[in-house]
Order: structure tokens, then sequence, then C-alpha cells
């Protein structure tokens, strides 16, 4: 492995173990849902109203893993923190994999 390899890894996982900042500041802050990262009863609590748009996409795309958590909503702030940490590992190897496998298969058609 070479020197920046070691260190893209090393900068994912760091990244990985630092996910649940997200879940962890805000609990301790009180404020609320990441901005942003609203649902559609957020926006409509916000704005009044939700965009026509945003209501056909919806229910485009179910996350594999619904809110990064392997609980429920109800679930304590240390198993969200776990499945946090643990989607990040396993988007990090997914999306490794990926590029493995198109790299090899561009490789081999490359030959």
């Amino acid at each position: 492995m070479t020197e920046f390899q070691k260190r893209l890894w090393t900068g994912l996982i760091i990244m990985a173990l630092l996910s649940p900042l997200g879940i962890i500041l805000p609990e301790l802050f009180n404020s609320g849902d990441a901005w942003g990262e609203w649902g559609t009863d957020t926006l409509k609590e916000l704005l009044g109203y939700v965009p026509e748009g945003l209501k056909k996409l919806t229910d485009a795309w179910k996350a594999p893993i619904t809110d990064y958590n392997f609980g429920s909503e109800e679930s304590s702030l240390a198993v969200q923190v776990i499945s946090y940490v643990a989607s990040g590992v396993i988007g990090i190897i997914i999306t490794a994999a990926i590029i493995f496998a198109a790299s090899r298969f561009i490789m081999r058609k490359g030959k």
C-alpha cells in the first residue's frame, strides 16, 4: 500500500468516526435537525408549504439504512452513534468495492 493510500484510508476512517457529531452536537445544543436535512413535514412547518417538485420526488428513493440508524428514532444516543459509525464504514466499504471492481473491469478492457 502506498503512502497516499494509507493517508486516504486514515482520513476516511477518521471521517467515519467523526460522523456522529451530526447527532451529538444538535443534542447538546438542543438545536433540532441539521440545516437542510429536513423532511417534508419540517419543510411544511418552516415554509408553510411543501414545493410540488419535492412532493413528487419524496418517495423516489428509500435509503437502505433510514436515518443511518439501525434502531428506531427513540433509540438511545449510544445506539445512534454506533449506527452512524457503522453506516459510514459500510458506505466506505461499498464505495471502495465499486471503485475496485470498476478499475479491474477498465484494466481488463485496456489489455
